[in-house]
């Protein structure tokens, strides 16, 4: 025919008169396509990759400012499991709503919660949304997939979760009476200023503003950092006692190290040992490259397995005493203790600003409402 062709992926691509301008700049701008998309083809490509090309972007797209991975980036991989397990092969043409469906029933068989299956299936349309972006899905399977409606309350068979409550006070100081000194400092600190776990982990002295009466503790990155909002937490007298003898330390380590901690946990042991230690003893060295290596910062997950570990401990002694167990409870729980405190003694916009929400209705979920005194109230006008 004296046309240009090239062929991507089994498909011809026809350019226009062979070896003119015309066919060179087609050809360009076809391969530059190619190369964005990452060689593939929405009529071949399969699930798989979808899924390879998307993580090698999300990889980048969703981590911390540090360059390592964010917990976003995690979560999709995640939820991408499914998909890679059952529908590695299957072309992206082919993957609708009756597919999306079976893989949210078996989260729902799982046990999973509802509001957390609706997350990992937005999160699987994401992925299907950047195809498109890219021209490596076609849009009407985006639009196929957009018509799969959220589990609604009340009308799945999907475990719904508990409301999550503030943490009692009473439950909390025992725990902090057997935890490192390291993790008892950051509950105290969450109770003091409604930190996020996430937040209070990462504190570093360089993060500190002490210039004024209240401290301004300004975290290098925080859960809405991403929309390009600051996050600032205020730090009072007491507050501030809790945290000083924590900032003596270079400015750029962490003020809450685990490695720390587990250094005087050590130095703890070696003070109560009641036998004398041997030579081989002396002479043991730590591994150069331990298996589970303690790391300079706490994290989310670590914090609350740290809290974990403290309520057992506290559990075991009120059994040992024939005592009534305390109340388990997490991290998050603190900031609902503190954010209902707020709320109580000071108001609805102060809890607002001090808890870091743009939208007050994000306050009241956060800051429960003061049931005793409603109780009181109606007792005396109901």
């Amino acid at each position: 025919s004296g046309q240009a062709v090239v062929s991507l992926a089994g498909r011809d691509h026809y350019l226009g008169r062979f070896n003119s301008a015309e066919s060179h700049r087609e050809y360009d701008r076809l391969i530059a396509e190619w190369l964005a998309g990452g060689r593939h083809h929405s009529a071949t490509l399969r699930i798989c990759e979808l899924l390879r090309a998307y993580l090698e972007h999300a990889k980048s797209y969703y981590r911390n400012p540090d360059g390592s991975p964010g917990k976003e980036f995690v979560g999709m991989r995640q939820s991408a499991i499914p998909l890679a397990e059952q529908y590695s092969r299957l072309p992206v043409t082919q993957f609708g709503p009756l597919a999306l469906k079976a893989v949210r029933q078996q989260w729902v068989d799982r046990g999973l919660a509802r509001r957390h299956i609706n997350q990992k299936i937005n999160r699987i349309r994401r992925i299907f949304r950047w195809g498109v972006e890219n021209e490596l899905v076609p849009a009407d399977v985006l639009r196929a997939l957009e018509a799969v409606a959220p589990l609604r309350m009340g009308r799945t068979d999907a475990r719904e979760t508990e409301p999550i409550e503030p943490a009692d006070e009473a439950d909390v100081l025992p725990v902090m009476q057997l935890v490192s000194r390291q993790v008892a400092a950051m509950i105290q600190l969450q109770l003091l200023t409604a930190a996020r776990p996430g937040e209070i982990v990462l504190v570093r002295p360089m993060d500190v503003d002490r210039t004024g009466e209240v401290w301004i503790y300004r975290p290098a990155r925080h859960k809405t950092a991403y929309r390009g909002h600051s996050r600032e937490i205020y730090i009072g007298p007491e507050g501030q006692r809790v945290l000083a003898p924590w900032l003596l330390r270079d400015a750029r380590s962490y003020c809450f190290s685990p490695r720390e901690a587990e250094q005087e946990r050590y130095a703890l042991r070696r003070q109560q040992r009641q036998t004398p230690m041997t030579p081989n003893h002396k002479k043991r060295k730590p591994k150069s490259k331990p298996k589970h290596a303690k790391r300079d910062a706490y994290d989310r997950d670590s914090y609350r397995r740290a809290i974990e570990y403290g309520i057992r401990l506290v559990q075991r002694e009120r059994a040992q005493q024939n005592q009534p167990p305390i109340k388990r409870w997490t991290p998050h729980q603190l900031r609902h203790t503190a954010a209902t405190k707020l709320r109580k003694q000071h108001g609805l916009d102060a809890a607002q600003k001090i808890l870091g929400h743009r939208n007050a209705d994000v306050t009241q979920i956060y800051a429960e409402v003061d049931r005793q005194r409603a109780i009181e109230i109606m007792s005396q006008t109901g």
